[in-house]
């Protein structure tokens, strides 16, 4: 059973490569989810068997000051976590699950079967409390079987310190390469936009960076993608129709890669799993980080330091400017090598052999 985290669609993306290989290897795989990211996967997958899985309920600040909006919603947050491992005993028996692979989803291990926990935030980064959040990060996630991490082990690596400040001794712990949808593919010389919008996570923030995006390209002559992140969602609003704008609630993989290939640059979301996908299709980027997002300002910060992607706050965020800064940095573009299917094959027998 696959579980990834329902704060946008990152995580659910990053499954996609690991939900193809198990299948390969001629596993059963049933999907457990909830919100945007279900229905993601049941498009993406529709002959696989699904489970709501109830995730965890949060709210992001309208104004980007997170710290206090966090802490008030921890006990909350803690309760969800509890009510999933709780659910997830029943789950394991109604549908005679024999392996859990869990992203971000602190609640699903159980004594019962093998359990997995994926991750590339081994080491949080905040301002505040970091030593006593991260102790909290710790207490659960060895409470699993094996931890994955998305990401080479190497100094070329994209998480930075989220996961390479040290050596996690708590549990196992493998650096199993990037996990994009996308790798393999190719890019096409043909350009026709000017850039694809991906956005993406929690409100309120994510209406806020599209009306900001909205607004600012109504003033251009140029030619916008906009992806919306809503794959629950059948209509566009009014505001969002402009003759220089096309605009998607949501794209399936294979239509999202065609209008990417067509763009000569992506404006996104600093997610991790964004990153992995600009770096195994080489594109260049601007990162706008969620306002308050720690994990998010890290990585755009670290990116923006080593030249690879131009970067803005959604504060400062200037649609022209970002098109015309971001020819000076260099992208990255990634070979991914590592052999995700043997992987999994000789992990799965050595937890079910435990």
């Amino acid at each position: 059973m696959i579980c990834p985290l329902d704060w946008g669609l990152g995580h659910a993306a990053r499954c996609v490569p690991i939900i193809n290989a198990l299948i390969d290897l001629g596993h059963e795989v049933i999907i457990a989810a909830d919100n945007a990211p279900l229905s993601f996967l049941k498009a993406t997958f529709p002959q696989l068997q699904s489970v709501q899985l109830p995730g965890y309920t949060i709210r992001y600040s309208s104004n980007g000051r997170m710290n206090f909006k966090m802490l008030s919603q921890m006990p909350g947050f803690l309760k969800s976590i509890k009510k999933e491992h709780q659910l997830l005993q029943t789950i394991i028996d109604e549908y005679r699950i024999d392996l859990v692979v869990s992203d971000n989803r602190y609640g699903l291990w159980t004594k019962k079967i093998p359990t997995v926990f994926i991750t590339h935030q081994l080491f949080i980064q905040v301002p505040l409390g970091k030593r006593w959040l991260n102790k909290i990060n710790h207490h659960f996630i060895q409470k699993f079987n094996e931890c994955w991490v998305p990401d080479t082990e190497n100094e070329a690596n994209l998480s930075g310190n989220l996961s390479h400040t040290k050596k996690l001794n708590v549990l196992p712990t493998f650096f199993i390469g990037l996990l994009s949808r996308f790798s393999g593919k190719e890019l096409s010389s043909e350009q026709k936009y000017d850039a694809i919008v991906v956005i993406s996570g929690p409100e309120p923030q994510r209406t806020v960076f599209e009306s900001l995006v909205v607004k600012q390209a109504e003033k251009t002559a140029l030619k916008l993608v906009v992806v919306r992140g809503l794959p629950s969602e059948n209509e566009i609003p009014a505001y969002l129709q402009s003759e220089n704008l096309e605009v998607y609630n949501h794209l399936p993989t294979e239509l999202f890669l065609e209008k990417t290939r067509k763009s000569n640059l992506v404006i996104s979301r600093a997610g991790y799993s964004t990153i992995m996908d600009l770096a195994v299709l080489g594109k260049k980027a601007v990162l706008v980080p969620t306002p308050g997002q720690t994990e998010q300002e890290y990585l755009a910060t670290y990116h923006f330091e080593k030249q690879h992607y131009f970067t803005q706050t959604q504060q400062e965020f200037d649609l022209e400017e970002a098109i015309k800064k971001v020819t000076t940095f260099s992208g990255i573009k990634v070979q991914n090598q590592f052999d995700l299917s043997r992987f999994l094959e000789e992990r799965i027998l050595v937890l079910k052999g435990r």
